[in-house]
């Protein structure tokens, strides 16, 4: 079912005459330094083509495969591995794709590069995809889908409103970047003594900061009595469960025992992989193999935490690291006044970034 004045088409049928949909080079050849860019999977990012580190090759290998040779608002899509990324190619330069890389080109370039970013796409794709090792999409799955084709001016004005979608996307996105940016120099200023803030009295810190072991600032709980029991996680619940990997938080539990609210706030620390998440409100757990970290009397949790954020550390073998490795690291640390304001200016930054990122959720 479509809207009245819809059709239903190919997209093969909306491409140019003379420029089928294809791939691209079977293979990139050697680098060229004065050669044509040949667009590879990598390339392709936030529905734009890179113009960084593109790989070059000899105008002769570009000739044999002139068939594949692409023009600016030529839609390309990834055919393997993550299949279905979709990039439009705005770039004023010659160009090749690599044959990982499907191009479409066609007067609607506008309307169908929305569409194949659509997830009614993005399912058709994934669901032709072969059942092997490494998931691909054949092009006559590709040149066969069925595209929902609105009228002329109906497309343009869709395509509008989406594009300006696009573009408050992108600009919250590099706010976003320049505020974690301008956080890191922070970071490197004040968690260093590089920058010395001022005190209550508008007089700068000048205390000689010390340099003292993790174990000495911080004391560690195991998260045994927190663990969540079920897996049966829902939005609708009250209780978040964590982890201190990338995912922190896993899902809602409905559990109403074993949440900790103790000694808000703390640290949790992964102890395989010295991950580590600051984190201000009651939760259950679900690994044990994570550290409840929190602050020793007269020390800034927060400080801490940031400071660790500095630390290098290359994790080593499958062991855990609080106890017999991390512990033992060393941190400079100011008196306890001068920790609270330097925590005070990096939780503002913080704030910042959460209602950046709040944003840019609510666009997308």
């Amino acid at each position: 079912m479509v809207p009245s004045g819809w059709e239903v088409k190919k997209l093969e049928d909306l491409c140019a005459p003379d420029a089928p949909i294809t791939y691209g080079v079977l293979k990139p050849g050697e680098y060229c330094s004065n050669g044509i860019p040949l667009l590879q999977i990598k390339d392709l990012s936030d529905g734009q083509v890179s113009s960084k580190d593109l790989h070059l090759i000899s105008k002769e290998l570009d000739e044999e495969y002139k068939r594949s040779r692409i023009l600016k608002n030529d839609i390309l899509i990834s055919l393997v591995g993550t299949i279905g990324r979709v990039a439009k190619f705005e770039l004023s330069i010659p160009a090749n794709i690599h044959r990982n890389l499907g191009r479409v080109r066609t007067d609607y370039h506008e309307f169908i590069f929305h569409f194949l970013n659509s997830d009614v796409a993005l399912k058709l794709m994934g669901d032709s995809s072969s059942g092997s090792s490494q998931s691909a999409l054949n092009l006559s799955t590709l040149r066969a889908m069925k595209v929902p084709f609105p009228p002329v001016k109906e497309q343009q004005k869709i395509s509008k409103i989406l594009s300006t979608w696009d573009q408050a996307i992108s600009a919250t996105e590099k706010l976003l970047e320049n505020s974690q940016k301008q956080k890191n120099a922070l970071m490197q200023q004040l968690l260093t003594g590089k920058k010395r803030l001022l005190d209550e009295s508008g007089v700068r810190f000048s205390e000689e900061w010390q340099r003292i072991e993790l174990g000495l600032l911080l004391d560690y709980q195991q998260p045994t009595p927190y663990l969540v029991e079920s897996t049966a996680y829902s939005d609708s619940y009250k209780t978040p469960v964590l982890t201190a990997g990338k995912t922190f938080i896993l899902g809602y539990t409905n559990e109403s025992s074993g949440i900790y609210q103790d000694q808000l706030p703390v640290i949790i620390f992964d102890d395989f992989t010295t991950d580590s998440k600051y984190v201000n409100f009651p939760f259950k757990a679900k690994s044990s193999a994570m550290k409840i970290l929190t602050a020793k009397k007269g020390v800034s949790i927060k400080f801490v935490f940031e400071a660790m954020q500095m630390l290098q550390f290359n994790v080593g073998g499958h062991q855990r690291h609080w106890i017999s490795i991390f512990s033992n690291l060393v941190i400079p640390l100011p008196n306890l006044k001068e920790q609270q304001k330097i925590a005070e200016i990096l939780s503002l930054a913080d704030q910042e970034i959460e209602t950046l990122q709040k944003k840019l959720n609510c666009l997308k």
